[in-house]
């Protein structure tokens, strides 16, 4: 059973297409990912899913309800987390918590029952009258999520929901959106954190307004990216890029932290033994130290940054 279906949908900003013309669904519990670069067109697809912009094009069924012709009872039937921080930090945690129980027509024991365990879920049960702009970054984000579900809809869009979180807070957050999964809700969430995405059930990714890919995240592996990959560790890694790039049978080259990630032509499958020797001796009369160099399985961030590659291409 499907929670959200996409046909067609499209924005424009006058002679801008922000979103051009996706179709997609979205399994009702399945954490979603939709991936993409900022301003690949993530937060305008959510907006629209969400009632508060009207498509130029097409039209998507939210929770049964057309985003085009009952953009009201959309709104009513999901959670929305902006990439924004949304609350008030001048306001308690309290107050926060029944202002937003509030808007959704909360009261009485149904109110004290979800206050309590947004707070237990934001782990914040003992400073519920602290001002909320004192928390931290990470405990901001799981307030706001908290809020965002105050009311128990069975559909959530968390937009670039971890921005600016340090790593153990970012797992934190997770855990807390696996939970809202195994509890029968679909969580609709954008990010360009790729990383993120091998929680997700299944991805779609974006680029430029239009959709590139689709799929769980061993099917992207496995179905957009056959070619073998090295991860090189070597000094002056931006001169190794150089050296490379001219290198026929070297599809592209990439940063990736402090290595290098270096995908071979398809053709070059069967070599890729002779060519991990020829990559180190390149580096080396280039006058570069090399620590390592591996064969590795392609991640996701390897599976976008070749997808990106082959439509600059095309």
């Amino acid at each position: 059973m499907n929670s959200i279906e996409v046909k067609d949908l499209t924005k424009k900003f006058g002679n801008f297409t922000s979103v051009d013309n996706i179709s997609f669904d979205v399994k009702q519990g399945e954490v979603f990912g939709f991936l993409g670069a900022n301003g690949a067109g993530k937060s305008t697809t959510i907006k629209m899913l969400c009632g508060i912009l009207e498509p130029s094009g097409g039209d998507a069924m939210v929770g049964g309800f057309s985003i085009k012709k009952d953009p009201d009872n959309v709104k009513r039937n999901i959670g929305y987390m902006s990439q924004k921080f949304s609350l008030y930090s001048d306001l308690t945690i309290e107050e926060n918590i029944n202002f937003f129980a509030s808007i959704y027509g909360l009261e009485g024991e149904k109110l004290k029952e979800r206050k309590e365990w947004v707070l237990k879920t934001a782990g914040l049960e003992d400073r519920k009258d602290s001002l909320t702009g004192t928390l931290s970054t990470g405990f901001k984000q799981r307030l706001a999520l908290g809020t965002a579900v105050i009311h128990e809809p069975k559909i959530v869009f968390l937009d670039e929901p971890t921005g600016g979180v340090d790593p153990i807070s970012r797992k934190n957050f997770w855990d807390l959106i696996n939970e809202l999964s195994t509890q029968g809700i679909t969580v609709f969430v954008t990010t360009h954190y790729l990383d993120e995405a091998e929680f997700c059930n299944r991805i779609m990714m974006i680029d430029a307004g239009k959709i590139i890919a689709g799929g769980s995240p061993g099917e992207l592996k496995t179905n957009y990216l056959t070619n073998p990959i090295f991860e090189t560790e070597c000094s002056k890694p931006d001169q190794a890029i150089n050296l490379l790039d001219d290198v026929s049978w070297i599809k592209s080259t990439a940063f990736f932290g402090e290595y290098i990630h270096i995908t071979l032509n398809n053709t070059e499958i069967n070599n890729s033994e002779q060519r991990n020797a020829e990559i180190r001796d390149i580096l080396e009369k280039g006058g570069l130290k090399v620590s390592r160099i591996e064969r590795i399985p392609p991640s996701l961030e390897d599976v976008f940054v070749n997808l990106l590659e082959k439509d600059k291409q095309s």
